[in-house]
């Protein structure tokens, strides 16, 4: 499986942005995708997570209410838009392959494999 995120790039504090995570080479039919977002000089930290087949999504605290995942299964893209955008979200933002089913651990980034390559977001005035 291949994964390529795009649609990261300067937003203002209170904007908006949608990040899409094409995937393309799979074969499996029971899978998530979990986006992720690492800041400068911190961690990689969970943002949210959907289950291919729809219906099953899960997100970070410091994100709910303020993100919305979704699917397109006819362009193999995974969603991620984001309002309301605060200067913490600043971070390279990656989307990863779980097997895992249980979206009470989509948080746990050991569970992800087939990372793609991220997409940088500033939030800055």
């Amino acid at each position: 499986v291949q994964l390529q995120a795009s649609g990261g790039g300067l937003a203002q504090p209170g904007g908006s942005l949608t990040l899409s995570c094409v995937l393309s080479g799979f074969s499996l039919d029971d899978f998530a995708i979990g986006w992720f977002r690492q800041a400068p000089g911190k961690e990689r930290e969970f943002v949210a997570a959907i289950a291919w087949s729809g219906g099953v999504s899960y997100s970070a605290d410091s994100v709910k209410g303020r993100v919305n995942i979704f699917t397109d299964n006819a362009k193999n893209t995974v969603y991620l838009q984001m309002v309301g955008l605060k200067p913490e979200d600043t971070g390279v933002y990656s989307c990863a392959v779980t097997k895992e089913v249980q979206s009470n651990y989509w948080y746990v980034q050991e569970l992800y494999d087939n990372w793609g390559q991220g997409t940088q977001v500033t939030v800055s005035s």
